[in-house]
């Protein structure tokens, strides 16, 4: 898939179905900024609609120091009350496709992950982190709070007490205590993280693109309903899949064994 040339952002096919996506102004510690935000959402948008080869994505930060810092608070300063509330909207929009978007999302979490950053990686479908990494909800120390899903994504991930303490005292957690809570599936070695999920992202790619998008759907809208209702949906998610040509051909490499050749259709 062609993207074009972005200020903020590098976009890359590592593998024929793969895409590593970086957050490049390592300056900057790769801070948000109003270009940033218009790039992603139209990274995020190109792939709501037609992904093209891409049935998975890498989401890093340029460095190995830091993932994202959170919002640019150099260019946020000075900011009018109408010009911050339609900068956050641009933000908005972009969290919201990136968290929608049917196309897995792993974060490749290289350095700290602060405020808005730390947002982005809880939109990411899962994580890998350095070991040197660190994660913060900041906002609460600069008179604001986390309006990007840090209140709604974080208790849903590791229980309303421990996210409180994360929240209220806007204070760092280190990587391992980011494992232990399961903010983050796995920490590598510094200079690891990219290559490790990477290799996720192939074994993803791998399988039948249909059903991988599936599937996300199921967990992302069933983990909102009730018990039931989730049930029915997943066999709603199912039955779409039963006579899709990559079904017969799971079906047929199976019993050819052979590994399967997925088109996703």
């Amino acid at each position: 898939m062609d993207f074009p040339r972005y200020e903020t952002l590098l976009t890359e096919m590592v593998s024929p179905h793969v895409l590593k996506l970086t957050m490049n102004r390592p300056e900057v510690g790769n801070a948000l900024n109003t270009q940033m935000g218009h790039e992603l959402l139209d990274v995020w948008n190109c792939l709501t609609v037609d992904a093209g080869d891409v049935r998975c994505v890498v989401y890093t930060g340029a460095g190995d120091r830091i993932f994202c810092a959170g919002g640019d608070l150099k260019e946020r300063n000075g900011m009018t009350k109408q010009q911050w509330v339609r900068q956050h909207e641009l933000f908005e929009r972009m969290y919201w496709t990136l968290t929608d978007m049917p196309v897995p999302v792993i974060g490749a979490v290289n350095g700290h992950a602060y405020a808005g950053g730390f947002e982005m990686m809880l939109c990411c479908d899962f994580a890998y982190a350095s070991s040197a990494a660190r994660f913060a909800l900041t906002e609460v120390t600069l008179g604001i709070m986390p309006g990007a899903g840090g209140t709604q994504n974080l208790p849903r991930a590791i229980g309303e007490r421990r996210a409180k303490e994360i929240l209220l005292t806007g204070q760092p957690i280190t990587a391992a205590k980011a494992l232990d809570w399961g903010i983050v599936n796995e920490l590598c070695e510094p200079g690891q993280v990219l290559e490790r999920a990477l290799a996720t992202a192939n074994t993803i790619a791998g399988n039948a693109p249909l059903s991988v998008r599936q599937i996300k759907k199921s967990v992302r809208y069933g983990g909102q309903m009730e018990l039931r209702t989730a049930f029915r949906f997943e066999i709603e998610a199912y039955n779409h899949l039963v006579e899709t040509e990559d079904r017969y051909e799971g079906v047929r490499a199976f019993n050819e064994k052979r590994k399967p050749v997925f088109k996703g259709c």
